[in-house]
């Protein structure tokens, strides 16, 4: 267990080599001179690690959120804590109208959404901003420039500008810090005001009505994809409730738009967007848009991408007309309209088109071949994303397995994380006929080098152990009672039963995949990525992955997760 607690301490050794230069700072933990006005330290090679470590610092999403469900009577504070940290930053609500924003929320395909969108206009040639949550394998991915996440220099510069200004106040305003995902906000909009973008694509990170992103006033127009249960503690237990915070992105005159909802959910939206002035469209399936060449060709997988693109589509088409007809109103005042319409589909552009199937979003419906090993990737964590994922999974998997040399091992690699069900999202993987089912922690690799920018300090590892036993205890019960044998944790020095399983469970991400890929990934059997060591009697478990001509690894559960095994296979990611 020592080997996981170290790598969890990463922040303590960037301490200890800054004190080694008589840095000088207030940061607990760290000793950092910074200023608003000045650039990042300039220790070779330790920039950039530096500004992750501090902001690792503002890591407290468990308690954010506590406070969240204590302030539910009050949620309105949320907002206002966020205008102040946003003007001790050099803001103002005000300059972010001349960012041109599209706000977007959703239960599921939000970020998918976002990132079709934002490839559509900047075909057309615009300078575009994403912002988007969370993070695969590094921070910066949630702030990109043109599709591209910003590069390390740029996010250094930035990142210190804001946390010194932050910092500098603090001492006025009761030594308050913004959380984590409030501090990432800020940092984007500063990015893309200083970087001159000529639009920006916000994806929401939790609801809507009370979400940090939603300090915007006046964006261009909003978007809310598919609905779902998810975040029940701080929604609510109910579509409708969960409803009521997504359509709180609305804004009075400002365009909105809906893919197909629940009735129930369908309903609230139009109650808010009555109550706020809000026009409120319902996107039509993309089969419905005529375009001269054919069925619309989309760049992610999936079935369910389907109304992501339309709505897509209708979000670009609708900035592209305010920009170019920016006299045109939406709303006219004593306006009788239903408060929901439906949108007439409309002949997407060559430039739509591509943007289409130009578009790439990781971690989700994504597909890598490593000679004799495939990994499928998706980051469903709800119920309903989960049932997209098991389609697209077994679609995929049976092509793969038709082109096959010989038989092929199907291995499941999963975690999940906060409040949400695994043992119901297990329940669906089940018909997937798995050879094996793995489970690890969101740690990348039980070493000390591990990368700040996955580094989580909101969770124990033993309490993420934990629910990796507990989540292996499910898979057991929904294969029913001849499934039901002991846990085995895959460390040495670790007393666990030796009973024979067609479950494992690792510690880490880095060892469960060099497991269940027996040396055939040559990414992974580089001398240079070290594992913890596994009994002998694990090893033997493994004759039928080296007997397979093929392994397939379905690896889903959590986008951390894929994230972590992003970080391992794509080695460009990690640069």
């Amino acid at each position: 267990m020592l080997f996981l607690w170290s790598a969890w301490q990463r922040g303590s050794v960037l301490a200890a080599r800054l004190r080694k230069h008589n840095w000088t700072g207030s940061l607990p933990g760290l000793s950092v001179r910074y200023y608003s006005t000045k650039a990042a330290p300039k220790i070779p090679g330790m920039e950039y690690q530096d500004a992750i470590c501090t902001l690792n610092t503002l890591q407290t999403n468990a308690s954010a959120l506590e406070q969240v469900r204590r302030e539910r009577s009050h949620p309105q504070l949320q907002l206002q804590a966020m205008r102040g940290f946003l003007e001790r930053a050099g803001l103002t609500v005000e300059e972010l109208d001349h960012l041109n924003i599209i706000h977007v929320t959703g239960t599921k395909g939000k970020g998918s959404t976002c990132a079709f969108t934002e490839q559509i206009l900047r075909s057309y040639g615009f300078r575009t901003g994403f912002y988007s949550s969370p993070h695969l394998v590094q921070v910066r991915e949630r702030i990109r420039i043109n599709g591209q996440p910003i590069g390390r220099e740029l996010f250094t510069k930035y990142f210190w500008q804001v946390y010194g200004r932050l910092d500098e106040t603090k001492d006025a305003h009761g030594g308050t810090m913004p959380a984590y995902f409030r501090f990432l906000t800020i940092l984007a909009f500063h990015v893309f005001l200083q970087e001159k973008v000529d639009l920006a694509v916000i994806e929401v990170g939790i609801g809507g009505a009370y979400d940090c992103t939603n300090i915007i006033r006046r964006p261009w127009v909003c978007g809310i994809s598919s609905l779902g249960i998810d975040h029940t503690q701080i929604l609510g237990d109910t579509i409708e409730k969960i409803a009521w915070q997504k359509g709180g992105i609305f804004k009075p005159g400002v365009p909105a738009f809906t893919v197909k909802q629940p009735e129930d959910a369908m309903a609230m939206l139009g109650s808010r967007a009555t109550e706020i002035r809000c026009p409120l469209w319902v996107c039509p399936e993309l089969e419905d848009y005529q375009a001269d060449c054919g069925p619309l060709r989309l760049g992610l997988a999936g079935q369910h991408q389907r109304s992501n693109a339309s709505l897509a589509l209708q979000l670009s088409h609708s900035w592209l007309q305010k920009r170019c007809l920016p006299d045109e109103s939406f709303l006219s005042p004593g306006d009788e309209k239903p408060a929901v319409r439906q949108v007439l589909p409309f002949k997407p552009s060559p430039i739509m088109m591509k943007g289409l199937a130009d578009t790439e979003w990781p971690g989700r419906n994504q597909t890598l071949k490593h000679g004799a090993v495939t990994y499928f990737l998706d980051g469903a964590h709800t119920m309903r994303s989960m049932h997209a994922c098991v389609h697209w999974f077994r679609d995929m998997a049976a092509q793969h397995e038709r082109t096959a040399s010989g038989p092929v091992a199907r291995v499941l690699l999963f975690n999940a994380t906060g409040e949400r069900d695994s043992s119901a999202m297990l329940k669906l993987l089940v018909p997937c006929h798995f050879d094996f089912a793995v489970f690890c922690p969101n740690i990348t690799e039980a070493i000390t080098s591990c990368n700040a920018d996955q580094q989580n300090f909101n969770v124990s590892v033993e309490n993420m152990l934990t629910r990796c036993l507990d989540n292996e205890r499910s898979w057991h019960l929904h294969n029913g009672p001849g499934h039901t044998k002991g846990p085995q944790l895959l460390i040495e020095d670790r007393l666990a039963p030796e009973k024979k399983a067609d479950t494992l469970v690792f510690p880490c991400i880095l060892s469960a995949l060099q497991w269940i890929t027996q040396g055939r990934d040559s990414v992974l059997a580089d001398p240079a990525k070290r594992d913890v060591p596994v009994k002998p009697s694990i090893m033997a478990k493994a004759a039928l992955l080296c007997d397979a001509a093929e392994i397939h690894i379905l690896i889903t559960g959590s986008l951390h997760l894929v994230g972590g095994v992003l970080k391992h296979l794509d080695t460009a990611s990690s640069k």
